[in-house]
């Protein structure tokens, strides 16, 4: 996605924060350009190694702008950027840099945009990176922001699969453990429905994927669910599968069409072989009760007829959900995926910067859904994010964010998407910022067009409207004292 708050002068920058800012043809070149780069400079030992260097970004500057814990994500996009040729800078620990005396994120993607010509961020804050994208004019990559998304985790994921399974189309992939807390998770689960995967979650106790994942996952990437009969012989921690179509063109997001179901295809599905299993470590970090029940994957569990060819992927690192008793397992392919995030993050930095094709240009094009309705008010003013982990509520970017929602009409009733972290908000009120009055029928008030909203301010429910000095529409409409007074609902 490109950032508008670049200087009017130059290009739009291209931005990688989600997984869906790429097209599958975007994916597809960057698998290319990974291969190319293993080809060309292998290690003598791995073919999954890159072993020497080159020196096409010889004139260019990493900035690695971490404000959580990293050791793959921050080493392999630094070896990467080694490896291409380029210089590296780094702000590892929040502690010793500006951050620490209150700067907000917003300045510091300014600043460091003067002293390097690609980024990488990480920080714990949701839609952390989409803010850094809107004020730097130079490409921001998303190493992870909070529990949003972790785009290039996904890339290094996707590539293992491919290499493994030699396509990526109609794959049948388990996902293990806290499904709710692990931004991988949920940049792999829209990645996997966009290559037509059939999705088997395996969650633990409480962490099923957020409703909004699940809600995008049916509507706009045309999952439909498959309830697992008792005697299927799935194992028992599965209730559901998500079987998405052979087809699930990109273009189609945003548009909510319905599905004719395959009921052959779905019990064809649930007869088939696991092709890969993906074991994710509890989230810690993200949750409150530290001490909860966790599924632990060890040899006897894999031994199950159905996981006899699956490939064995973690993101890394684990604390103990995967049995270290597996390592030498042929299925096991957690270390060469890890090794994959150098080649992966080595083209995606080439790619973003116009060095190993100039042809492709920054990725010309990219991943556009279509127009998107966009209501934007101050912080200040009106409905915020719901989600207390956005970006919107840090108090050092108080000043630097915005009310932004995308109008999502996809299941006919209007939904507020947070334009930084994606969460989705159901029920609000719609009130005029001329006229002074509020409404709760959000399907035919709601303004359709940016000119529209610019005139409406949005509220959380009818006594958040009232406070700030709206008065209900059939209220104002009604000259009866005894009404007004009683602030009757519309």
């Amino acid at each position: 996605m490109a950032s508008k708050r670049a200087s009017k002068s130059l290009p739009a920058t291209r931005h990688v924060v989600s997984i869906n800012d790429l097209s599958d043809t975007d994916i597809e070149t960057i698998f290319d350009t990974a291969k190319n780069y293993l080809k060309q400079l292998p290690d003598r030992h791995y073919s999954y190694r890159i072993g020497r260097s080159t020196d096409v970004a010889s004139n260019h500057v990493l900035a690695s702008l971490f404000y959580e814990p990293s050791t793959r994500t921050r080493l392999s996009f630094e070896s990467a950027m080694i490896r291409l040729g380029g210089q590296i800078i780094t702000s590892a620990d929040p502690a010793t840099s500006s951050a620490a005396k209150g700067e907000s994120l917003a300045d510091t993607v300014r600043v460091i945009a003067n002293y390097a010509d690609i980024m990488v961020i990480r920080h714990p804050r949701d839609g952390a990176a989409r803010l850094a994208a809107e004020y730097s004019p130079i490409p921001v990559i998303n190493g992870g922001d909070g529990s949003h998304e972790h785009p290039t985790q996904t890339l290094c994921d996707l590539f293992t699969l491919k290499q493994k399974n030699k396509r990526l189309k109609n794959l049948k992939v388990a996902i293990s453990g806290d499904l709710k807390g692990s931004r991988t998770i949920h940049s792999f689960v829209y990645a996997l429905a966009r290559f037509g995967a059939t999705i088997v979650p395996m969650p633990a106790k409480g962490m099923e994927l957020p409703a909004h994942v699940d809600q995008r996952l049916r509507e706009e990437f045309r999952c439909h669910m498959v309830t697992v009969p008792k005697d299927s012989g799935e194992d028992a921690s599965i209730d559901a599968l998500y079987v998405t179509p052979d087809e699930p063109h990109q273009q189609s997001l945003f548009s909510g069409p319905e599905i004719e179901r395959d009921v052959g295809r779905d019990l064809g599905m649930l007869e088939k072989k696991v092709d890969a299993l993906y074991v994710t470590r509890f989230q810690k970090e993200r949750w409150a009760d530290k001490d909860q029940e966790y599924p632990r994957i060890d040899r006897k569990f894999l031994n199950e007829p159905k996981y006899s060819d699956a490939s064995v992927m973690h993101p890394l690192p684990r604390v103990g959900e995967l049995d270290v008793a597996f390592d030498s397992d042929r299925r096991a392919v957690y270390f060469e995926q890890a090794a994959y995030g150098v080649p992966i993050r080595m083209a995606l930095i080439s790619l973003l910067l116009g060095l190993k094709n100039k042809s492709l240009h920054r990725f010309a094009g990219g991943f556009e859904p279509g127009k998107q309705i966009v209501y934007d008010q101050p912080r200040s003013l009106g409905l915020c994010c719901t989600n207390s982990n956005c970006i919107v509520h840090d108090p050092m970017e108080a000043q630097s964010v915005r009310n932004k929602f995308i109008i999502v009409q996809s299941s006919g009733t209007p939904r507020l998407r947070c334009v930084y972290c994606e969460r989705e908000i159901e029920r609000f009120v719609v009130a005029s910022r001329k006229n002074k009055w509020y409404a709760t029928d959000t399907a035919s008030l709601l303004p359709t067009t940016d000119q529209g909203l610019k005139e409406t301010v949005l509220f959380a429910d009818e006594a958040d409207a009232q406070a700030a000095g709206y008065h209900s529409r059939r209220a104002a409409a009604d000259p009866r004292p005894a009404q007004r007074a009683g602030g009757a609902k519309p």
